[in-house]
């Protein structure tokens, strides 16, 4: 039987790494196919050869960076949270940190010398060819997301559409890869361990850790919007004096190429850092819809705002969360004879939202107004108490402006508690004064 391609499953060869005092184990990814675009090379350096007989941890390890090198969406694993995360930017991020940590300059030849490595090779050089060849070919720059076959014993990923050089998987890596080489160079601990704590891995969870859940609150802390932009920048003049890149830029002036790095970098922070995750059916394991969905026609007037009060208690983690998820969609389907489970979009409070109904159809969330607007659901009772602040924000803050600029929502929306339109005490006392406060209330 294959590894499961998890996280869980890259700890114990990291483990049996150190256990051998294996050097460099950042290096060692990329010996067996990690970063190894033509920046990346030149500013981490040569990596070591590869022995023979390769040994079966470095075997097991080059498993998980090529199940299938024919795919675009080789080199990823699933995350405890349910995200996908590449493995390529994230160790090249590891890398920079532990550099650093030792004392190490960087480069100091141009234009070389003008680029902040961790981003350099984790997120800039893949953002910025990534945009690049979308002028060219008039495809996607960001995205798409996918899911696997089995969320517990994962083993082949598939992209939910045409991929781009910055697909989520690639995103999420280099996110963690920024935040953990920068945890890193300030406090070098065991890659095994800093695995097991921000991925939460068994006995993994410490407090006052950053955890993967929290990955674009953390990355945007450390980026503005920019700053990312410079480093793009600065990374396109790079790109501009490489084979084949340079030929994406042969007509590039620059005022088009400062354009190019403004774009990359307030669609990346917009989809990466501003706009909460949303985990997609296939993730939670939707079944079916039933019959034929009718469309919506965005942007769309209202938000309603719910609480499932079955399940009472808030889900905490991707595992109980996506199985409330499908408890939801059976009650809904079975019981009530809904086509699909009612709501527009759940909130967990594991730092996601689960797709539901989505953005496209309508739903069954509150009668008579299903058309009109979105219906939100928190997991929980909040007749007495309220959802967790960063639950309470991933709303508010997070999907709702993003809904607005991505034109789902209109511009003038209004937001209303569930009880205001049908005889209900949903979303319960507490939530509903709580969205009392929120922008577009009536």
């Amino acid at each position: 039987a294959l590894l499961p391609r998890h996280i869980s499953s890259l700890i114990p060869i990291l483990q049996s790494l150190e256990a051998n005092n294996t050097q460099d184990i950042p290096s060692l990814v990329r010996a067996l196919g990690g970063c190894g675009t033509p920046v990346c090379h030149t500013l981490l350096g040569d990596p070591p050869p590869t022995p023979v007989p390769i040994p079966e941890p470095w075997t097991l390890l080059a498993h998980l960076l090529h199940p299938n090198a024919t795919t675009p969406e080789h080199g990823v694993v699933l995350a405890p949270d349910g995200s996908t995360v590449a493995l390529a930017p994230l160790f090249a991020g590891i890398e920079v940190g532990l550099k650093r940590a030792m004392g190490w300059p960087g480069p100091t030849d141009q234009p070389y010398a003008a680029l902040d490595v961790l981003y350099a090779v984790t997120i800039t050089e893949a953002l910025g060819t990534s945009f690049l060849l979308a002028r060219v070919n008039g495809t996607a720059a960001l995205g798409p997301d996918g899911c696997w076959d089995d969320v517990d014993n994962p083993q082949n990923f598939t992209l939910l559409g045409p991929p781009s050089l910055v697909p989520n998987a690639v995103a999420n890596g280099a996110m963690d890869g920024v935040l953990l080489g920068t945890r890193l160079a300030e406090d070098p601990i065991p890659l095994s361990i800093l695995f097991r704590r921000y991925y939460r891995v068994g006995n993994g969870i410490a407090s006052g850790w950053p955890h993967s859940s929290s990955r674009r609150r953390d990355f945007g802390a450390l980026m503005a919007v920019g700053k990312l932009e410079e480093e793009v920048a600065a990374m396109l003049r790079v790109l501009r004096g490489l084979s084949p890149t340079c030929e994406l830029l042969e007509e590039v002036g620059e005022e088009e190429e400062a354009d190019i790095a403004r774009r990359a970098a307030r669609e990346f922070m917009e989809a990466y850092v501003e706009c909460p995750a949303i985990v997609p059916r296939c993730m939670w394991g939707a079944r079916p819809y039933r019959g034929t969905p009718r469309p919506l026609s965005p942007p769309l007037g209202s938000i309603y705002i719910h609480h499932t009060f079955v399940p009472s208690n808030p889900c905490r983690s991707f595992a109980a969360c996506a199985r409330d998820m499908r408890s939801m969609q059976r009650f809904h389907q079975d019981t009530r004879g809904w086509d699909d489970i009612g709501y527009s979009f759940v909130v967990g409070s594991d730092g996601y939202l689960y797709q539901g109904r989505g953005w496209h159809w309508v739903g069954a969330h509150t009668r008579g107004h299903n058309s009109k607007g979105y219906g939100v659901g928190y997991v929980g009772n909040f007749s007495s108490g309220l959802p967790d602040p960063d639950a309470i924000a991933l709303v508010r803050d997070g999907l709702i402006p993003c809904a607005v600029r991505a034109g789902w929502l209109h511009q003038n929306y209004t937001l209303h508690g569930h009880r205001q339109m049908v005889n209900t005490s949903c979303p319960g006392d507490a939530l509903f004064q709580e969205i009392q406060t929120w922008h577009g209330f009536k």
